[in-house]
């Protein structure tokens, strides 16, 4: 039976996994409170006698990393590179769970697996330093599995809070100048167990992956299908721009991710987002 490592177990990413991967072999779950990723003996001790270690823990506070760079780069690039000395020494596959913020959002079609990388914020440069440590130290073991937009049953979503103030508010303002592919952590969660088991077969090639749903949407177009889709009225929903909501860290414009590689290791790309929607609201909607 395959061993797995999940790392940020207590995350919305991390309950899907341990839920999904329960199913198809023995799961240690290791949150924060068990696990700091951070300290290398902490990390050797826990990766060894697994077969495969998914990293969902991370530093997800997009904005909080623009001013403390250096505590987010610990957290999802230099820990990362623990992890993968810690594989690479008990012979453990790696799936690191990146973003599509490693990219600048200038893009007009999809992102493939090898497109240049140009992060605009933080949170960006610090994952792509985890993703470089990766390719470095587990050239032929070690996976990067690109992701973003994600919403699920557990922790908040973009999905949870249009949810929650569509029942304070009579409309919602969302901006329409931001694209990327809403991806449910369950579909995300499936792809990985079956990307971990194909590794440990040796059927897929390492290397970067991308974990979205197919297609592509707006946060206005995504918000109009949430309230659709729970039997409101989509037209409560109104566009605006990312101007009128400035951030600390900068957003992509674009972050639609192609999906080339998954023929390669013979695992299918995921659903559109549409109908991973409509079944994460039907199956386990978000709490409000």
């Amino acid at each position: 039976m395959t061993r797995w490592l999940v790392t940020g177990a207590g995350g919305m990413l991390g309950h899907a996994l341990v839920s999904t991967l329960e199913g198809v072999g023995k799961v240690t779950a290791a949150d924060r409170a068990t696990l700091d990723i951070t300290d290398p003996a902490a990390v050797a001790a826990a990766v060894a006698g697994h077969d495969i270690v998914v990293n969902a823990a991370a530093w997800t506070d997009v904005d909080g990393a623009e001013a403390a760079e250096e505590s987010a780069t610990a957290v999802n690039g230099h820990a990362v590179a623990g992890l993968a000395r810690a594989c690479a020494a008990s012979g453990a596959v790696l799936l690191q769970i990146s973003t599509d913020y490693v990219f600048g959002g200038t893009a007009r079609t999809p992102y493939p697996e090898t497109a240049p990388t140009n992060p605009i914020n933080a949170y960006g440069r610090g994952k792509l330093v985890g993703e470089q440590a990766v390719a470095a130290i587990l050239p032929r073991t070690g996976y990067v599995v690109r992701t973003g937009w994600l919403y699920g049953a557990h922790g908040g979503s973009f999905v949870a809070t249009v949810l929650r103030l569509a029942a304070q508010r009579p409309t919602l303002d969302v901006v329409d100048d931001q694209h990327g592919q809403p991806t449910w952590t369950r579909a995300l969660a499936e792809q990985l167990a079956a990307l971990g088991a194909a590794a440990v077969r040796g059927a897929a090639p390492a290397g970067v992956y991308h974990g979205t749903a197919s297609g592509q949407t707006s946060w206005f177009g995504l918000a109009r299908a949430v309230l659709a889709g729970t039997g409101q009225d989509p037209d409560r929903v109104r566009p605006t721009s990312s101007a009128a909501f400035p951030r600390p860290a900068p957003r992509p414009a674009y972050s639609v991710l192609g999906h080339d590689r998954w023929p390669a290791a013979g695992v299918p790309s995921q659903p559109p987002w549409q109908a991973q929607l409509a079944e994460a609201l039907r199956t386990e909607p978000p709490s409000v």
